[in-house]
Parts: C-alpha cells; structure tokens; sequence
C-alpha cells in the first residue's frame, strides 16, 4: 500500500516521536484493492484512503485517529444488480501498554472502549484501513426502489405455501369461507 508517510503502512512503536503527531496517509495500489474486494466479495473497490495520525496518549500508550474514505461496488440483496456506496468514516484506535485485569471470579465485560486493544511493538495501519473498512460496509445494500416480489419456495411437484395461508388464523378463515359456501348451495 502505498504511505506517504516516512515509515510505511507498519510504524514501529519504538520509533514513533513521543512528543508530537506521526501522519500517516494510506492508499491501497489497485491490486491490493481488488485483493480486498475478493476478501469481501464486492464487485469493485476504488477511491480508498486512510488518511490520519498516530500520537502519543500519555507516556506508553498511542492513539490513532483517522479518516476513512472508500468507494465500494457490491450486489443489491435484491435485484443482484451492482450498487455503488460511498464510505466516509472516523476511525479510532486506542493502543494500550496494559490493559485493565479482569477478576477470574467474575463474568467477563466488555471493555468501556471498544476501540482499545493491547499495545504491541508494531502499529499496522493496512491492518487498520480493513478492519474499519469491513465494519462500514453496508450489510444488505439495496438498490433504490428495489422490492422483493412475491416469493415462494418449495420441494418439486408440491405445492408451495404462501404468506396469507402462514398466518396462524389463515387455515380458519379458509374453512370458514368454505364453510359459508356449502351453505349458500
């Protein structure tokens, strides 16, 4: 991927200035972003960036703070036509020397920030750019005015059920209405 930073998409904890911001801008080459959209099984992946900083957050732990921006392509869950999605999120990421000890005793929470996790010796902003990338997406994209039609399935050569006689209530009106019309005869 390609960084416009001095250290690359992986900044070495150790080397990282203490007193003042390391910015980072993060933009995927075109094989790396079609290596992603397999990942996730879009249809296109293009216009993504990463672009923020890493800075110290007290004496050993480091914050990054970021803005993520990508353009993604996926199949409607309706029509499987392609939709096309702009994403533009805030990123945050706290890395911490130590996390707090849970008691043994007692059930397990989650964490207040969901956005810490353990300091290691390396901080991975390509690591960083798919995670927040994955968690944006959108789940069922739509196209616009898609509806799903009247769908019903069933085994070959049976007849298939339909929503109104799903109903809990269905099979009583069905045999009041014929009830009522073996009374008209």
């Amino acid at each position: 991927m390609q960084n416009t930073s001095s250290q690359g998409p992986v900044f070495k904890v150790r080397t990282l200035p203490q007193n003042q911001p390391q910015p980072f801008e993060l933009r995927p080459t075109k094989a790396e972003l079609a290596a992603i959209a397999a990942d996730f099984d879009l249809l296109d992946l293009r216009k993504t960036t990463l672009i923020g900083r890493i800075q110290a957050d007290g004496k050993t732990d480091w914050a990054l703070t970021a803005r993520l921006g990508a353009t993604v392509v996926q199949p409607c869950v309706v029509t499987l036509k392609p939709v096309t999605t702009r994403i533009e999120a805030s990123v945050e990421r706290r890395y911490l020397a130590q996390v707090p000890d849970q008691p043994e005793d007692e059930e397990v929470e989650m964490p207040e920030d969901e956005n810490a996790e353990l300091l290691g010796s390396e901080i991975d902003v390509s690591a960083v750019l798919y995670e927040a990338l994955a968690l944006n997406l959108p789940q069922f994209p739509r196209e616009d005015n898609a509806e799903m039609e009247n769908a019903v399935f069933t085994e070959p050569g049976k007849q298939a059920m339909t929503d109104q006689e799903a109903r809990p209530f269905a099979s009583l009106a069905a045999l009041r209405d014929k009830l009522g019309s073996a009374e008209d005869e």
